[in-house]
């Protein structure tokens, strides 16, 4: 049995929004990943089997290995069809905000998203929620949105509804969101969760090859160039750190998707609890960054305070605007402050 995590008070509103509605959206964040994916597409199955009109619309493109997603190809990007996209949204009876805590992470299609008369529906599980929504379901003790839409539609008495095409979308956000359940995976409800899933038909030993063994020559190429001349491990603060210029990305033909997972990598070193992956973003002229811990130290801190980010305790991202050099710099101050965390 699952504990009752959402308020029934907004299990109830978004009932009845979902009963009312003929013309559904659903949006997420910029870069959508797994559980952005899994989360959306879950939730599009399953309003499909209520007969309800379902568009999902992503700000941009999305990472080759989660191609393979049942209902994928059928997501609307709104770098390409924003005139559309545009309509759908104004268009819409709810909007549906999945995987993200602010209008600002779905870049462009913020301003018509907040002009939309649709209700809107947050459902999310980072920290610190803006208030946009109608309903805000926010639980950042959840491990991944993807498991919050699997309860919201189990607490709504649908869960015979939940198809196998949603149950695998559903499954791969859970898994990807905890690095395929290495880390914010101690509940003993996720694998309750995955039980039930398993009985919808899913194949959770080919959703993992899916998603993790079906990498291009070139990206294992990638990850051999950044661990001989791009990582920096710095024992003194039990940390390490890996960058890549956009010419760098270039000479191995990188496409979006390629570096995903490479900051969990020095975390498989002995001693080491903290890593920080910084990259020059391809499209915009700022620096991605990710953050990784392990155990207690509060990586969503470090992005929060250095990086303009946030996240959850050992998985979290932020943004740099400056050189590569800076980020580098900032990345070695933040280690010399959170020092003594770093070697508690």
């Amino acid at each position: 049995m699952l504990t009752k995590v959402i308020l029934q008070a907004n299990i109830d509103k978004v009932a009845k929004y979902f009963e009312r509605a003929d013309k559904i959206v659903i949006v997420t964040h910029v870069s959508p990943d797994g559980d952005a994916l899994g989360s959306s597409l879950g939730l599009l199955h399953f309003l499909e089997t209520q007969e309800k009109n379902v568009h999902i619309i992503v700000p941009n493109a999305f990472p080759d290995f989660l191609r393979w997603m049942p209902g994928a190809k059928d997501i609307i990007r709104y770098d390409k069809y924003s005139e559309f996209a545009d309509k759908l949204i104004a268009e819409a009876d709810v909007i549906c905000c999945l995987d993200f805590n602010a209008l600002s992470r779905i870049d462009a299609m913020a301003k018509p998203v907040a002009a939309s008369a649709g209700r809107k529906v947050l459902i999310d599980h980072h920290l610190n929620p803006e208030d946009f929504c109608r309903v805000t379901i926010s639980h950042p003790e959840i491990s991944s949105t993807s498991e919050l839409i699997f309860r919201l539609i189990c607490r709504m008495g649908n869960f015979e509804d939940i198809t196998r095409e949603g149950a695998e979308c559903i499954y791969t956000g859970m898994m990807t969101d905890t690095g395929g359940f290495t880390y914010n995976s101690n509940s003993r409800e996720i694998y309750f969760i995955i039980s039930e899933l398993l009985s919808k038909g899913i194949d959770k030993d080919e959703i993992y090859r899916k998603v993790f063994n079906t990498y291009s020559e070139d990206r294992l190429r990638l990850m051999g160039y950044i661990l001989y001349d791009k990582m920096q491990v710095f024992p003194r603060f039990h940390a390490a750190l890996i960058w890549l210029t956009k010419d760098e990305q270039s000479k191995f033909h990188y496409v979006k998707g390629d570096t995903e997972g490479f900051v969990n990598i020095p975390l498989q070193m002995k001693g080491v609890c903290f890593s920080v992956f910084l990259r020059e973003d391809t499209e915009k002229n700022m620096i991605k960054v990710s953050l990784r811990s392990v155990g207690t130290f509060p990586c969503n801190k470090v992005a929060s305070e250095f990086f303009n980010g946030g996240g959850h305790l050992n998985a979290s991202g932020g943004e740099f605007y400056g050189t590569m050099d800076e980020a580098i710099e900032l990345f070695k101050q933040a280690l010399v402050k959170y020092e003594d965390l770093l070697n508690k």
